[in-house]
């Protein structure tokens, strides 16, 4: 396999049924102990997206299980690393309406945080505001659950231009929260002053924030918070 750095290392696209009784040797040499995204279309239209970490039998059983003769064609995407396929193929199905019929269930992503809610207030909050200059009226002040923001904080998104995500483990259970361009910080819809006010949210107790929440320093490496401020 060549080598490269992207997501898709090999693709192979709008392949004819027929060619699994025709040069299916060639086909499974392709595919053998590789993962990656299929697509599987009848008359040009997509019918089923799918993923495996093995595409040489997850294509084969789609010949003979429930979608049997329901597909005339197929494309396939190699990837060099799984890591990311099942988000990979949660995305595709959340991007594609309607959702093809021979997928059951919409994509599912497994940490993204829906910010609809969280647009919704900050698209009000905007509003408010307009009005409030429009009729000569002090900005109305956020309002926290302790104290005021963390200095520190709002330097560093302010500097980086987005938001910080925040997460930890807690008796087994895992918990997201997001640093916003004004220090606070944002968990369960709530705005709380400090890492550690976040953090009393999740466990009842006082802690230190620093210490409780995880960032990601780099791609897959989650440190905790308070390496931030020893950099």
């Amino acid at each position: 396999m060549p080598k490269n750095d992207g997501l898709v290392c090999q693709h192979l696209e709008h392949i004819d049924v027929s060619a699994f009784e025709d040069y299916q040797h060639i086909i499974r040499a392709y595919v053998r102990r590789k993962g990656g995204v299929y697509a599987l279309y009848r008359r040009n239209k997509l019918y089923y997206i799918g993923l495996a970490s093995d595409l040489e039998r997850r294509l084969g059983a789609h010949l003979k299980d429930g979608h049997k003769q329901k597909w005339d064609s197929f494309s396939v995407y190699l990837t060099g690393n799984d890591q990311h396929l099942k988000e990979l193929e949660s995305l595709m199905l959340r991007v594609i309406l309607p959702t093809p019929k021979g997928n059951k269930q919409s994509g599912k992503f497994a940490t993204s945080e829906n910010l609809r809610s969280g647009f919704k207030r900050d698209v009000n909050e905007y509003k408010n505001g307009e009005i409030r200059k429009l009729f000569g009226l002090a900005p109305k002040q956020s309002k926290l659950t302790n104290g005021t923001a963390d200095s520190f904080l709002a330097q560093y998104v302010q500097r980086t231009g987005k938001s910080l995500q925040l997460r930890t483990v807690y008796k087994g259970k895992n918990y997201r929260a997001f640093v916003q361009k004004d220090g606070t910080v944002r968990f369960k819809n709530r705005k709380y002053s400090s890492p550690s006010a976040a953090g009393k949210a999740v466990n009842h107790r006082a802690c230190n924030g620093w210490a409780f929440w995880r960032y990601q320093s780099a791609p897959g490496q989650w440190v905790r918070l308070s390496n931030l401020r020893s950099n």
